[in-house]
C-alpha cells in the first residue's frame, strides 16, 4: 500500500480506516496570539482548470482545516454560494471578492484584494 501524499502530511489507507499524521514543518496553528493580525491573508480570482467558471480563492488564512471548514461555511453563507476548503485555501464559486475582503476585515483578518 502506497502513502498518499497530501497538504498537511502523509494519509494512510487501511482496511479499518484512514490515519492521518501531520507534517512537522511549517505547521501553522491557530493557538499563537496575535496570528490575525500578523498575517496577509489574500482573497483573488481564479479560473484555471474550471471551464471558464471563475472562483474567489482565499489563501494564507492561520487556520487548521477544522477552523478552515467552519469559517469557510460562514463565507459561503454571507455570498450566498457555494464553495470548498481545498489544499488549506478556501474557494467560494463566483466573483465575490469585495464582500469577502469585507467579512474578512470584519472579523479581524489583514484581507486584501489581489489580482486585477
Amino acid at each position: 500500500m502506497k502513502p498518499k501524499q497530501t497538504f498537511r502530511g502523509v494519509v494512510l489507507r487501511s482496511g479499518a480506516g484512514r490515519v492521518q499524521w501531520p507534517a512537522t514543518q511549517g505547521a501553522t496553528t491557530s493557538s499563537v496570539p496575535g496570528a490575525r493580525a500578523e498575517t496577509r491573508v489574500r482573497v483573488g480570482r481564479e479560473v484555471a482548470g474550471r471551464s471558464g467558471k471563475g472562483v474567489s480563492v482565499i489563501s494564507g488564512l492561520p487556520l487548521g482545516e477544522v477552523e478552515l471548514q467552519a469559517l469557510a461555511t460562514q463565507l459561503k453563507k454571507s455570498c450566498g454560494a457555494g464553495g470548498a476548503v481545498k489544499d488549506g485555501r478556501i474557494e467560494i464559486q463566483g466573483d465575490h471578492r469585495d464582500r469577502l475582503v469585507a467579512e474578512l476585515v470584519k472579523l479581524g483578518y489583514d484581507a486584501k484584494r489581489s489580482g486585477g
